[in-house]
């Protein structure tokens, strides 16, 4: 047959079209154009921002119909609490005991250690200090206070047009609530909203077409502004970080999963497109819409899947809280300023709740590191000045691990519901999940006859 004498070429075709390795293609050729074409590379930003700009447009309505869906297909108002409760209490325990693992490991590998002249030349350098003044003068806009005030939305249009991922969360909460208190009597705005929900989807599936050329501006744009340079006096720290989260996601994320009878390498593997693409974008907004659907086809409900990974985006980012505790203490050691056990405490209690307080906020790990700093009153909030050159090379690291944490806490949580379909587990471990071929979303069962006005 003619077709069979091109049938060598055929795998060079199907791996030329898989999104993994466009992605990594794309990244690969990021680093050279920046590495040997710096001023290009540095140009190339509006790439990455165009592409994360067009995943953002989709965040507020996937997030808003997919948590509309399952709770309104969750039955049980009493189960939508429990689940919520479920997701909070492991969000805190485990970003709690992410901050407790990076300061332990901070003070054991020292990599502050013997930088006190680079850290004063620094903060002699009048242009960094002022770049850093950009994020001190935001530290003292944040407190906890205004934080739960601004979850609530003094108008659900803006919250949308913001795409506040917190304010439509909760508007998406409250119109599952009301929907599923209504019974039978709101099941065709809940087959309209599914019908919704697949086209918004079907969107997504269009935009990621774009991911190798988002990858690759990203990329390209991080190495050609900040350089392989930049990384070398503060080598130390970044390998410290990274090191740090590996093991946090290959032991703690790995035992986790573990308990529930999972394995984290067939999770990766599963998710390798949207890890590729949060390294190539350094932004782990980009891979959220995919996450929820990627989660779904993995095994968990929609209604898990849907409340879990959104509300994780917020309060269950295990890299920052890695990454603030090891820069709390590395600016310590490089400002030669020792911490107490008690100082050291406080600072774990005090990022428990500053890590929550810039979610969503551009810039958020650096506001944050600020923002601590100037909590305790303990090292200088201008100190930041030191992390600018390579914080841009550890967000990669950051959002990978909150992408991958937020993952595992659907996992959990679904597990411990009952809300785990095996079945469909087992056809995404041998490649045989698509969209097309989800069963349809459960429709909630009347819990009440609603009487027509």
């Amino acid at each position: 047959m003619a077709g069979a004498h091109f049938s060598p070429h055929l795998p060079v075709k199907k791996l030329a079209a898989n999104l993994t390795f466009q992605v990594l293609f794309a990244i690969a050729l990021g680093v050279l154009v920046g590495a040997l074409f710096p001023k290009l590379g540095a140009a190339l930003k509006p790439v990455a921002d165009t592409f994360v700009n067009l995943v953002k447009m989709l965040i507020a309505p996937i997030i808003f119909f997919t948590v509309v869906l399952g709770i309104a297909g969750m039955g049980s108002l009493k189960k939508v609490g429990r689940v919520g409760g479920k997701a909070l209490l492991y969000f805190e325990a485990v970003t709690t005991l992410a901050l407790a693992i990076g300061i332990g490991v901070a003070n054991l590998t020292r990599p502050g250690a013997g930088l006190q002249a680079v850290a004063s030349a620094v903060l002699r350098d009048a242009k960094k200090t002022e770049e850093a003044a950009k994020f001190t003068a935001q530290a003292g806009e944040l407190n906890w206070a205004e934080f739960i005030a601004h979850i609530v939305p003094a108008n659900v249009v803006d919250a949308f047009a913001k795409g506040d991922i917190l304010q439509v969360l909760l508007f998406a909460i409250l119109f599952g609530l009301a929907l599923n208190r209504l019974g039978d009597y709101a099941q065709p705005l809940v087959k309209t909203f599914d019908r919704l929900s697949h086209v918004l989807f079907g969107v997504l599936a269009l935009v990621m077409k774009l991911a190798p050329l988002g990858a690759f501006g990203g990329m390209a744009f991080t190495i050609g502004k900040y350089g392989l340079a930049a990384l070398l006096p503060l080598g130390k720290l970044m390998l410290v970080v990274y090191a740090t989260m590996f093991l946090f996601i290959f032991g703690v994320l790995n035992l986790v999963l573990r308990y529930y009878r999972l394995r984290l390498g067939p999770y990766l593997g599963f998710i390798k497109e949207e890890i590729l693409l949060v390294l190539g974008t350094s932004s782990s907004e980009s891979a959220l819409p995919r996450m929820i659907d990627k989660m779904e086809r993995y095994g968990c409900s929609r209604s898990v899947a849907g409340l879990v990974i959104p509300t994780g985006y917020s309060f269950n980012l295990d890299g920052t809280s890695i990454y603030l505790s090891i820069a709390v203490i590395f600016l310590a050691q490089a400002f030669n300023i020792p911490l107490s056990l008690g100082q050291q405490l406080s600072l774990i209690a005090v990022l428990v709740v500053t890590s929550k307080g810039a979610a969503g906020v551009t810039g958020s790990g650096f506001i944050v590191l600020a923002s601590t700093l100037a909590a305790t009153k303990t090292i200088p909030v201008e100190s930041v000045a030191l992390l600018l050159g390579v914080d841009r090379f550890m967000s990669e690291a950051r959002a990978i691990t909150n992408v991958i944490g937020n993952g595992v806490a659907a996992l959990v949580i679904a597990k411990s519901e009952g809300e785990f379909d095996e079945a469909r587990h087992q056809l995404a471990l041998q490649g045989r999940s698509v969209p097309e071929a989800l069963p349809p979303v459960p429709v909630a069962p009347p819990l009440a006859k609603t009487k027509k006005l």
